[in-house]
């Protein structure tokens, strides 16, 4: 079956925002509910990052260029169902190490592919990158929130099937065929003479690398623990579930409504926003428990993390074209992998450790997004 471009791109962020709707908010919770302790959960939690920091390496020499996109998208879908099986096979916490490292290698890069997908995309077909990006965030808030309430109705063990069921229907749909297929337009990335080290010699491109890394770190213990420490605090797991999609409904308003708010904005500006969303949003998660105030925490999700992406995004696509794929893998890789696996060890340390101070994460948070504020690059020289 063939369907439009765009409406492929917006079905594969659809579909695969679905799936992790449920591993996201909900993965820590099903291992604590298979009897796991706090600071194992983040040992498990790390490893699934630092296999997406490994996995997002790995692209660069995968993906010879844009052409090869969607056959890769279509083989790490059928790996990660493959893998996501394990998770019912055993609960020991070793085979577990084993299952999160393998689903994660194969499942995490899948968002830089296509977002490298859709800015190869850009340079061919005109459309509005925000408004695709939202289905993607649209069904992150159906499927965490309808995922809280089957945890509460039906136990734990209901997330993994789900999240079985959901990956299924994700390979079903990258199995459709684009109209207009990815050109060509890359040079190999096997032939490129830009390397890491030349990239960094480019003084904007490692301060957006660093500042992006720390922005996206700080979300280390809202990801790992905010599900399990809410629920020691007193709430349901449908509120904890509500809690989450409300910051995806923000994070939906300002992918819609990007180009109009945010089109004349510089990577500069957008990530200065963002990184003072962060240092507010962890110093209220740490301050207050009190539903209006988490209501207004998870509000600003909107800032700390679709504001940051929107830069991410806005500084890549401006790059040259040979970058474009090896910078999407690095921003995965260090922001959205090893950072966020370092900061999650510790925040499950932290944790563990300190039973009475469980709100000193998210302090801890804050801590980290406060340096963004003076090493964002000064300004996009591509732009």
């Amino acid at each position: 079956m063939i369907i439009p471009s765009t409406r492929w791109l917006a079905l594969d962020y659809f579909t695969y925002f679905f799936a992790y709707g449920i591993f996201l908010p909900f993965i820590a919770m099903w291992l604590n509910g298979e009897g796991l302790e706090a600071d194992i959960i983040g040992i498990l939690l790390a490893t699934g990052l630092s296999a997406r920091f490994i996995g997002s390496l790995m692209i660069a020499p995968i993906v010879k260029g844009s052409r090869h996109l969607i056959t890769t998208l279509r083989l790490f879908a059928g790996l990660t169902l493959i893998f996501a099986i394990g998770f019912i096979v055993s609960s020991n916490w070793l085979w577990l190490l084993f299952i999160m490292l393998a689903f994660n290698l194969f499942f995490s890069p899948m968002v830089p592919l296509t977002d490298a997908l859709a800015a190869s995309w850009q340079k061919q077909i005109t459309f509005d990158y925000g408004k695709v990006r939202a289905w993607g965030s649209l069904a992150f808030i159906i499927s965490a929130s309808s995922m809280g309430y089957l945890a509460n109705n039906w136990g734990h063990k209901i997330i993994i099937y789900a999240l079985l069921a959901s990956i299924v229907i994700m390979l079903l749909t990258m199995l459709l065929q684009p109209t207009v297929l990815p050109k060509a337009t890359y040079r190999q990335i096997a032939n490129t003479t830009i390397s890491l080290k030349q990239l960094l010699l480019d003084s904007s491109v490692w301060r957006f690398l660093l500042c992006i890394t720390l922005l996206q770190s700080s979300h280390a213990a809202y990801y790992g623990f905010s599900s399990i420490y809410w629920k020691e605090v007193g709430y349901s797991d449908a509120i904890i579930g509500l809690l989450w999609s409300l910051s995806i409904v923000a994070e939906v308003i300002v992918f819609t409504f990007s180009y109009v708010l945010f089109r004349h904005w510089q990577a500069s500006g957008l990530l200065l926003l963002a990184a003072s969303c962060a240092v507010i949003r962890w110093s209220l998660m740490a301050s207050f428990t009190a539903l209006p105030i988490l209501i207004m925490s998870q509000l600003l999700h909107s800032g700390t993390f679709t504001v940051c992406h929107l830069a991410a995004m806005r500084f890549i696509s401006a790059r040259n074209e040979d970058e474009i794929i090896r910078l999407q893998a690095f921003y995965s890789a260090l922001a959205l992998g090893a950072g966020l696996a370092i900061v999650t060890i510790v925040v499950g340390f932290v944790y563990e450790h300190f039973p009475f101070h469980h709100n000193w994460v998210f302090w801890l948070m804050s801590l980290i997004a406060i340096p963004a504020l003076f090493i964002r690059p000064r300004e996009n020289s591509h732009h």
